[in-house]
């Protein structure tokens, strides 16, 4: 797949031998203040969006307007999806649902059989949760799992985490992947039926199946009970079947909606109510409203219960909210200075790939600053101008290739790799052997699958 034309010029403001050294210049100022200076990403991408259109040329009022427009429409887009999908989660962990989960998954598994079904619990766990939250939640489960089988504490982990990242980057509804939906303008059905179909073989092969051979290299132990934060035991709590039906609510919505895109003709009944059920802010409204019955109600929460919960979980998105939004407005600065053009055509007559391309921007920036979700945000606004030539689901493709690059091998810049390594209690060359590697055959196996994908769709 190559992109044969960009109809979109650049405006007559923005000098066109400008606009490759602009790009670089916020890129690069985006990088060096959340890399050195620990500024914000928030304010490392504002300030790289001023930078891009004052090295392009372009007025200060145009980029601020256009970093504003672009910050508002994705904070409408994005944000308000965000928040139900945090609300949807803190219930779920306070209800005492994903503990459900866990228990009978592990409980119906032999000692074979355990690393694929922590790969399980950590895909059903991670669909609603940021990936943080989903791992403190998941590590007394690893380390119960681990000392109780007698398996390595790698072994274990790692199949669960490789199940809570792939879905952090590939599969909708989870937050990182509608970043990428509505930056492309992709449709999320399909990306969602995609993003299940790479999904699948990226987790077994990074999870179980990587977990093997880097137990090898790196054999531990889970710690002993006093030190593991043992799960407090609940009383009461919503049935397993209950449970899981309403995670997967949202998602059987959105697939409704795809399906009937393809097979109901338009202007029917049942066409206008499953579009409109499976549009992303109504399907997630209506996982959090069933969630309060069958997850809150079930598990005997009172009201005060139900709104201390869903008053907890909005606190803690607060930076991520900013940090989309600031990406929303980062990506229009870039496409209305008309950089996403320049870009289109060196691509054009490159030869190359829009995939490989997307996932290689999508490498750069998460291998630069070390967070997926800056990596998301950016590669995408860089490359929301080629969607322009694409179909539906080489657009839903792209979506995919910028999630799976946005994973590339997280190290020492990333949050998330020193949360890992304290919850191991490994060193950072162990880390790296295992956590680390685990994230790069997660990012390329998505690649390859994608490519792959895009021989067919």
């Amino acid at each position: 797949m190559n992109v044969a034309s960009l109809a979109a010029a650049a405006p007559a403001a923005a000098a066109t031998g400008r606009l490759l050294p602009a790009a670089l210049a916020g890129i690069a100022l985006i990088v060096v203040l959340i890399t050195r200076l620990r500024l914000h990403p928030f304010l490392s991408l504002t300030l790289g969006s001023l930078t891009v259109g004052a090295v392009a040329g372009v007025p200060m009022t145009q980029t601020i307007t256009s970093f504003s427009d672009g910050f508002g429409a994705t904070a409408a887009g994005v944000g308000t999806l965000i928040a139900l999908g945090a609300m949807f989660g803190k219930l779920l962990a306070d209800s005492g649902g994903a503990d459900e989960i866990v228990d009978t998954i592990v409980a119906r598994s032999g000692p074979r059989s355990l690393p694929w079904a922590m790969a399980a619990v950590g895909a059903l766990v991670g669909l609603p949760m940021f990936f943080e939250i989903g791992l403190v939640l998941l590590m007394p489960v690893i380390f119960l799992v681990s000392r109780r089988s007698g398996l390595s504490l790698i072994r274990v982990g790692i199949s669960a985490l490789a199940g809570l990242s792939v879905m952090h980057g590939l599969v909708p509804p989870h937050p990182g992947p509608l970043v990428a939906i509505d930056a492309l303008k992709a449709d999320l059905g399909l990306t969602l039926g995609l993003g299940v179909l790479v999904a699948l073989p990226t987790v077994a092969l990074a999870g179980p199946l990587f977990s093997r051979y880097a137990a090898r290299w790196v054999d531990v132990a889970a710690p002993a009970p006093d030190d593991s934060g043992e799960r407090e035991e609940r009383g009461r709590r919503p049935s397993f079947p209950v449970t899981v039906a309403t995670v997967l609510l949202p998602v059987v919505l959105m697939m409704g909606k795809a399906v009937a895109d393809l097979v109901v003709a338009k202007g029917t009944a049942a066409r206008t109510v499953l579009d409109f059920l499976g549009t992303p802010l109504v399907a997630l409204l209506i996982a959090v409203i069933v969630a309060i019955f069958t997850l809150g109600r079930g598990a005997g929460m009172d009201r005060g219960a139900l709104a201390a919960t869903f008053e907890q979980a909005l606190p803690p998105i607060a930076g991520v909210l900013l940090i989309v939004a600031a990406g929303g407005g980062f990506k229009q600065t870039l496409v209305d200075t008309g950089i996403g053009a320049l870009v289109a055509d060196w691509v054009r007559h490159s030869g190359l790939s829009v995939l490989l391309l997307a996932w290689v921007v999508a490498v750069l920036i998460r291998l630069a600053t070390g967070s997926a979700t800056v990596a998301t945000v950016t590669a995408s606004g860089i490359l929301a101008p080629l969607v322009t030539t694409l179909d539906r689901g080489e657009t839903s493709l792209l979506v995919l290739a910028v999630g799976a690059g946005s994973l590339f091998l997280s190290h020492v810049n990333d949050a998330g790799f020193w949360l890992v390594k304290e919850y191991f209690g490994v060193s950072v060359g162990q880390n790296l052997k295992t956590w680390s590697a685990m994230e790069t055959v997660i990012s390329v196996t998505g690649l390859v699958l994608v490519l792959a994908l895009d021989i067919v769709v």
